[in-house]
């Protein structure tokens, strides 16, 4: 039986953050995450890093303790999405990410696959990446993912107000594009800070440039959770809302 969709209080360890691990190695991987020293958060394997470093890498993070977010975008036929997203679940994986495209056979399969694993199937509406007007195909895309199975979405922090009315309170949505105040937008288009993801109701956020650019990533890790509790807790979205 499917486990549904995940609200925020059943987020993997009740993580709030997930860093990007955009990397060209295992061995570039583990350096950076060594200039954490001792603070915790999530990790997002991504295709990069997954081709070049594979399931070992996965494994190896799971067994340090670390929650993986596994972000393959996977978008094939029904059967394939399937057995890939099996795959993913029995390397440990926490988060899995299929491309909401897919459509609802491909977003169910991938749902299968992962049962019994305790991995989640996160649906991608629309890249950070792209401008524009995409507000309505995030919701068409979103709700679609959604009520094939989904257990969250990824989507920018402008659509979440919109996509949890929409979508209804239960399904977790994940936010990349984050960045502080004075970073630069770099190859984003619909990016936004700490603090306002919080107050639209993200779930968590992913972070990458913002932290492993920094003089100091745990620190600004450390100033991304607590802007982002602030914000939680005093935005129009989740005014009083405890928060991790």
């Amino acid at each position: 039986m499917s486990r549904g969709p995940c609200s925020a209080a059943r987020l993997p360890g009740g993580v709030r953050a997930f860093l990007a691990l955009d990397f060209p190695s295992a061995r570039a991987a583990l350096a950076q995450l060594r200039r954490l020293g001792s603070a915790r958060c999530g990790l997002k394997v991504g295709l990069e890093l997954f081709t070049a470093a594979g399931p070992p890498l996965v494994r190896r993070l799971r067994a340090e303790g670390w929650r993986v977010f596994l972000d393959l975008k996977l978008h094939d036929i029904p059967r394939t999405m399937e057995g890939a997203a099996r795959a993913a679940g029995a390397l440990g994986a926490d988060l899995v990410t299929v491309h909401a495209a897919a459509g609802p056979e491909g977003v169910a399969a991938a749902v299968a696959g992962v049962r019994g694993s305790g991995a989640r199937i996160l649906a991608v509406t629309v890249l950070t990446s792209e401008g524009g007007e995409v507000a309505g195909r995030v919701l068409e895309l979103g709700r679609s993912a959604l009520g094939a199975g989904a257990h969250g979405l990824v989507l920018a922090v402008s659509e979440v107000r919109r996509m949890r009315a929409a979508g209804g309170p239960g399904g977790l949505l994940v936010t990349p594009g984050i960045r502080f105040d004075d970073n630069e937008i770099h190859d984003q288009k619909r990016v936004a800070t700490p603090a306002r993801a919080g107050a639209e109701g993200a779930d968590a956020m992913v972070l990458g440039r913002a932290v492993w650019e920094a003089p100091d990533p745990a620190g600004a890790l450390a100033r991304a959770l607590l802007e982002y509790r602030r914000g939680r807790r005093s935005g129009p979205a989740g005014s009083g809302a405890e928060v991790d």
